[in-house]
């Protein structure tokens, strides 16, 4: 049986804010948003709704509502707020939980393919929906870019300095 290093692929993958002037094989971008398909949603509901920006008209537009940049493809994940599973003790919605799953496979299989992403979670959400015509039940969570980073690769040794140790995070039986 073949092994995979899954902490391997995770240290590579890193925040790419520049990217060449090259397009996302369209192969490519099926495998990504397979990943994104097969991920689990709560109660295998699987509000996610996915809207696929290439074009250059679409990513002008992706521009007035966040930074894009200048990453040729971007995937905003959003969820159907009328299909995502509700916690009954307290009422909690988990679409914005299953988007950011989605978005995790998706930005994973691209690091997989050679790609470089960048999770953006600081865009207008009412421009995003008005420029993407979104009806009012799916909501914009998160935007996936991908494409081929233009630039030197964060060292996937970093997180030994810039991520807190296990035991400032993790806590065994009790808080």
């Amino acid at each position: 049986m073949e092994t995979f290093d899954f902490l391997k692929l995770a240290k590579k993958r890193y925040a790419c804010r520049k990217y060449f002037d090259k397009q996302v094989e369209p192969e490519k971008l099926a495998r990504i948003l397979e990943a994104g398909r097969i991920a689990p949603t709560g109660a295998n509901r699987q509000p996610q709704r996915l809207v696929v920006v290439q074009s250059k008209e679409g990513m002008e537009r992706l521009a007035r509502c966040t930074r894009d940049f200048g990453a040729p493809l971007a995937v905003i994940v959003c969820a159907d707020t009328s299909e995502a599973w509700t916690r009954k003790y307290d009422d909690k919605m988990i679409g914005d939980i299953d988007a950011s799953i989605v978005t995790d496979h998706m930005m994973l299989a691209a690091t997989s393919l050679g790609l470089d992403t960048l999770w953006i979670c600081m865009f207008k959400p009412e421009a995003v929906r008005e420029e993407f015509s979104l009806p009012p039940h799916v909501e914009p969570v998160n935007i996936l870019l991908i494409g081929y980073g233009d630039g030197i690769p964060a060292d996937p040794d970093r997180h030994d300095t810039l991520r807190k140790p296990l035991d400032k995070t993790v806590f065994y039986e009790t808080f």
